[in-house]
């Protein structure tokens, strides 16, 4: 089974923008802890996010720590209206 990459800059914006909300400013603090997991569990959020074991868990931390930014993203749907149309976006490329 081919690893998923779950940064990918220009395929990922929204999810990665929920990331960079989501961390914390001073990342240089840093706590050594021990967690139980259930190892299917682990394999496959490693296969899914194709990063060993520190950086799964980080990545698995970060989305926690922005679903608040995607739950105020959701509440946005339908609400913000542009001041260009699709067909003027897109004839823009």
């Amino acid at each position: 089974m081919a690893a998923l990459s779950i940064c990918t800059p220009e395929k990922n914006t929204i999810f990665n923008t929920g990331i960079a909300y989501g961390k914390l400013r001073d990342m240089a603090a840093s706590r050594k802890i021990t967690v139980e997991v259930p190892a299917e569990l682990l394999e496959k959020a490693q296969q899914a996010s194709g990063a060993g074991i520190t950086q799964t868990i980080r990545t698995g931390l970060q989305l926690v720590a922005a679903s608040r930014a995607y739950a105020r993203l959701r509440q946005l749907r339908g609400k913000v209206h542009f001041s260009r149309s699709l067909a003027e976006l897109k004839s823009d490329r």
